[in-house]
C-alpha cells in the first residue's frame, strides 16, 4: 500500500448544509480529497446545532458527517465574500451545493457563474426534487422524500401505519449518488479536460433503490407493508426469542431443512404447507406462528450458537450500541477515535479498503471558521489583505468578530 489516497490532490468546495451534500463530501474526504466547508459567518452549518444530545456544546451528529474537512466562514451575500469565493473556485476541482433551485442564481454562484472563473470545474447541484418538474421549487427533507418515494408505504407492519426508516435514508442515498457522480465526472475530465454539471434530486435518488418493490409494480401487483417478512422468501424475517429477536434467512430448500433440524422441528419440514418456498410464502402467517413458538423457548445467544454451528444464516437484532461495539466491528476497526487537542472524537470509518491506496479519516470535524486564514493563505492572501477583507465583511459582520 502507498501513502497516497485515490482522491489525493482533489480540491472540493462544499457549500452544502446538513446531510445530503455533507455525506457526499465526507465520502470524498475519506478517499483523500481536500474538502473546504464554506459556512455562514457566526452560525455555520445548521447540523452543528442539531440535537440534543450535545457534547461540550457540539452535536455528535455534526461529527459523523464532517471528519477530515476544513471550515471557512464566508458571507456570499457580500461583494467581498463572493469575490474571495471566486478565487477559491479558480483553484478548486469540485463545488457542491444543495440550495433550493434558484438560490445559487441569486447569489451569482451557479454553474454558469463559476465556469467564468474555472471552466474545468465539476459542479454538483443537489436539491429535493431536481431543477425541473412541477415540484422543483418545493422544499424537501428526508421525511417527505421517504413518503413520496414509496419507501414508507412498504415499511412497517401490515396492520399498522406507514413507518419512516429510522435513519435519514434518502439524505444518505442522495449523498452517495452525488459522490458517485462527482467521481465519474472527474474520471471523464481526465480524458477530455472538460468540467461537468452534475444535477440530482433526492426523490430521483431514492427511486432506483425500490428494486424488488418496483418489480412487483412492473408485474401489475401492489407492494404492501409486511413488517420484516419478505414477499417472495420464507422464512426470511425477524422472530422473537426468550430475550430479544433474531433474523433468520432461508433462501433455499437445504437451508430450510437444516433450520428445521437445528431447532428440532422435523415436523415443519414434513408439513405440506411448508414443503416448498412457494408453499411457505402462501402460508407465511402459520409458519411465523410455529417458528416464533419454538424460538421463544431459548435466548438469542443460545439460538445463535446453535444456528451458527448448523450453518444457518441468522443474526441477532442488535442495538446501535451493540452494532458499534462487537467482535466483528472491532476486528474490522470500523469505529475509532481521533485525537484533537484534549478532545477524543469517535469516528465511524468508511468501508472501502484498497490494497494499493490509503483511505480513512485523519482529522476531527472542524470548528466554525477554524481554517479561514489557512485556506486563503494558501491562495496567497497575506495578513493585510485578509484584514481588508474582514473589514469589507467577507467573513461576516466585522463589528461582531474578535
Amino acid at each position: 500500500m502507498t501513502d497516497e489516497a485515490i482522491l489525493e490532490g482533489v480540491s472540493v468546495i462544499d457549500l452544502s448544509t446538513f446531510v445530503t451534500g455533507g455525506f457526499c463530501s465526507l465520502m470524498l474526504a475519506n478517499q483523500g480529497a481536500d474538502v473546504v466547508k464554506i459556512e455562514r459567518p457566526g452560525v455555520g452549518d445548521d447540523i452543528r446545532h442539531s440535537g440534543p444530545p450535545f457534547v461540550d456544546g457540539e452535536s455528535p451528529y455534526y461529527w459523523t458527517v464532517n471528519y477530515d474537512k476544513r471550515s471557512v466562514e464566508l458571507d456570499l451575500k457580500s461583494d467581498a465574500g463572493r469575490e474571495a469565493f471566486y478565487d477559491l473556485v479558480e483553484a478548486a476541482d469540485v463545488v457542491i451545493q444543495n440550495f433550493r433551485p434558484g438560490t445559487a442564481d441569486r447569489l451569482d454562484i451557479a454553474y454558469e457563474d463559476l465556469t467564468a472563473h474555472n471552466d474545468s470545474i465539476v459542479y454538483c447541484d443537489i436539491s429535493a426534487f431536481g431543477n425541473t418538474g412541477p415540484w422543483s421549487e418545493r422544499p424537501g427533507y428526508d421525511l417527505l422524500v421517504q413518503g413520496l418515494s414509496g419507501i414508507m408505504s412498504v415499511t412497517g407492519e401490515g396492520d399498522g401505519r406507514p413507518v419512516k426508516v429510522g435513519l435519514p435514508q434518502t439524505d444518505l442515498i442522495t449523498g452517495m449518488w452525488a459522490a458517485f457522480g462527482i467521481v465519474g465526472a472527474l474520471y471523464r475530465r481526465e480524458h477530455t479536460g472538460e468540467g461537468e454539471y452534475v444535477e440530482l434530486g433526492m426523490l430521483d435518488a431514492a427511486l432506483p433503490w425500490l428494486t424488488k418493490q418496483a418489480g412487483k409494480v412492473f408485474a401489475d401487483e401492489s407492494p404492501e407493508r409486511m413488517g420484516t417478512k419478505d414477499p417472495v422468501l420464507a422464512p426470511y424475517q425477524t422472530l422473537p426469542t426468550a430475550d430479544g429477536h433474531i433474523n433468520v434467512a432461508c433462501l433455499n430448500q437445504k437451508l430450510w431443512r437444516d433450520l428445521c433440524e437445528a431447532i428440532d422441528r422435523p415436523d415443519l419440514a414434513a408439513d405440506d404447507r411448508f414443503e416448498t418456498n412457494a408453499d411457505r410464502v402462501e402460508h407465511m402467517d402459520a409458519l411465523e406462528e410455529a417458528l416464533s413458538a419454538t424460538l421463544a423457548e431459548r435466548t438469542t445467544e443460545e439460538w445463535m450458537e446453535t444456528l451458527v454451528e448448523a450453518g444457518i444464516p441468522a443474526g441477532p437484532v442488535q442495538s446501535v450500541e451493540e452494532a458499534l461495539s462487537n467482535e466483528q466491528t472491532e476486528a474490522r476497526e470500523m469505529v475509532d477515535h481521533i485525537e484533537d487537542g484534549d478532545r477524543e472524537i469517535p469516528v465511524i470509518e468508511h468501508p472501502l479498503n484498497f490494497d494499493g491506496a490509503r483511505s480513512g479519516f485523519d482529522s476531527a470535524p472542524p470548528e466554525l471558521g477554524e481554517h479561514t486564514d489557512e485556506v486563503f493563505g494558501e491562495l496567497g492572501y497575506d495578513h493585510e489583505y485578509l484584514e481588508r477583507l474582514r473589514e469589507a465583511g467577507a467573513f461576516g459582520d466585522p463589528d461582531q468578530t474578535d
